[in-house]
């Protein structure tokens, strides 16, 4: 199902970052409008939800998804590039979280992952068992950090990577970056009022 071919509109106008965190028996979950362009934040939905899956490595989508794609949804974007903080086809069954997402939006999807989970780093590549590449090792810009692009869906893998190196901060790319943020003050916010209580 999933599409590794690029399927972008013919001018990128938005990109799209989400990301989520546990606090408590929660999952807190966070997406971020941003300008391609100008690359600047022009809406941040969050959720918070009662977390329903137990964490199991490599079932990250059961997870995370439901709420990831609650809060994307809620902003409402019509066209864009969505990037996940996870693995897309960089992933044991070649369905990473990026590829739930990109499948239930329908759009051009890319994982952004801070650790390897599935392959083998050779140079800037990572490669499954029988040497296909199946993501890029990217490093952050000043730092001495990496991250694993991958294709999520409709999207090349050379698109992909050229879309995160467009978009890239030290801290990784802004979109995702951003929705880390809000994720944290959600949660710090969860843990202030906890200690009040």
């Amino acid at each position: 199902m999933v599409k590794e071919e690029s399927d972008l509109p013919s001018s990128i106008t938005h990109l799209v970052g989400c990301d989520a965190t546990y606090f408590r028996g929660l999952t807190l979950a966070a997406a971020t409008l941003v300008d391609y362009e100008k690359l600047e934040l022009l809406e941040t939905k969050s959720v918070k939800e009662k977390t329903r899956f137990p964490y199991i490595p490599g079932l990250l989508a059961f997870r995370e998804a439901p709420s990831v794609l609650r809060a994307i949804r809620a902003l409402g974007a019509r066209s864009y590039v969505c990037l996940v903080d996870a693995h897309g086809l960089a992933h044991p069954r070649r369905f990473g979280l990026a590829c739930f997402v990109g499948i239930a939006l329908d759009r051009p999807t890319i994982g952004v992952a801070k650790s390897l989970l599935y392959g083998q780093v050779e140079g800037n590549q990572v490669v499954d068992k029988e040497g296909r590449q199946i993501a890029e090792v990217v490093p952050l810009p000043e730092s001495r950090k990496t991250i694993y692009v991958s294709v999520g869906h409709k999207i090349s893998l050379k698109g992909a990577v050229r879309i995160v190196k467009y978009c890239l901060s030290k801290r990784g790319p802004i979109p995702i970056s951003l929705a880390h943020e809000e994720v944290t003050r959600e949660k710090w916010l969860l843990k202030k009022s906890s200690r009040v209580s």
